[in-house]
């Protein structure tokens, strides 16, 4: 049957692998280049757009932290959450664990309490159209201060939602400081919260295993180099570890050579357990919808494939189990199972 446009939009999601700097619309990010003076960050819709066009994974994290140091005061911080909220619930969204880096906002004057208090109120602002919870993700490329400030914030200034902790950025940078990364990992673990690394999405199926067997992933962000080792599918398949696919996003950043070649059909395949995400949707000319859309139109996805994504994300999120009952209720009233 032929996915339309009205069956994806109708089709109850959650988003699970969203960046909150990556997710300012580009009106957003012209208002705050206008208002921040002392960057490089285009002041004009043509040229922003084409300064979104990456040559590769580090050329989109250096424009991706360019951004970043528009967000200035607690304010903008919580703009972004309110921006990013109105419009994943425009999309038929019911929840997002939104990926927050509160060491790059500390590092330019912000408290650690500011930002909590702006995260706060910007989830309790938008409670009523779509539920808001909070992963803190270390941004690796910024060694053993990053890794430390990351989880004293965790844990000494969490936000109220906060349900995650992660890392991102250029993979390779990690190895420099890897027992730290372990350190926080395991102290935040200990305290609670739910383990969800980036790995395997610019480096081998090495940083992948890091992330299972050191810092006890619950979930992978991206992963797709998982398939260049059998052994390793073999136990990503046997053990349902979810893995945070983002598709538009990885031909963005040059990870994929095409949409056509994107590796989901056949993780899918393998049966491996993958969730459907848009990772820094503005900045790759995306939305979560889209996803969808693309997995239909060019991967070849039908109606009830789609619907088992939507359900993996909800079955593979941090929310209570009765808001998952309830949300997989509604998927099924799409599509059933």
């Amino acid at each position: 049957m032929t996915v339309t446009d009205d069956f994806i939009n109708a089709l109850p999601k959650v988003e699970l692998h969203v960046h909150l700097v990556g997710s300012a619309s580009v009106p957003t990010v012209l208002e705050l280049a206008h208002r921040h003076t002392g960057h490089h960050v285009p002041t004009n819709e043509a040229a922003l757009r084409e300064f979104f066009e990456f040559r590769d994974f580090p050329h989109f994290a250096e424009v991706y932290f360019a951004v970043n140091g528009l967000i200035r005061e607690p304010e903008d911080v919580a703009t972004l959450v309110t921006g990013v909220a109105r419009d994943l619930a425009a999309q038929n969204v019911r929840y997002v664990e939104l990926t927050v880096t509160p060491y790059s906002h500390v590092s330019v004057g912000m408290t650690m309490p500011a930002v909590t208090e702006a995260l706060d109120i910007a989830a309790r602002e938008v409670a009523d159209r779509i539920e808001v919870a909070y992963v803190f993700d270390i941004p690796g490329e910024f060694g053993q201060d990053a890794d430390r400030k990351t989880l004293d914030h965790a844990l000494n200034h969490p936000p109220e939602k906060l349900v995650g902790f992660g890392i991102g950025g250029v993979e390779q940078d990690r190895l420099s400081h890897q027992q730290s990364i372990r350190d926080a990992f395991r102290a935040a673990v200990a305290a609670g919260l739910h383990s969800v690394p980036h790995a395997g999405e610019m480096s081998g199926p090495e940083t992948i295993w890091e992330a299972i067997r050191e810092l006890k992933a619950e979930r992978i962000g991206h992963g797709l180099n998982c398939l260049d080792d059998p052994e390793l599918v073999a136990y990503l398949r046997e053990t349902q570890l979810p893995l945070e696919v983002c598709p538009t996003s990885n031909v963005c950043t040059k990870q994929v050579a095409d949409i056509a070649a994107h590796p989901l059909p056949r993780m899918l395949a393998e049966g491996l357990y993958v969730t459907l995400n848009s990772d820094d949707p503005p900045m790759f000319n995306t939305t979560l919808t889209n996803e969808y859309r693309v997995a239909a139109r060019d991967l070849g996805l039908g109606r009830a494939e789609l619907a088992d994504l939507a359900r993996a994300g909800v079955r593979a999120s941090f929310l209570a189990e009765d808001r998952k009952r309830a949300i997989l209720a509604e998927i099924d009233a799409v599509q059933p199972a």
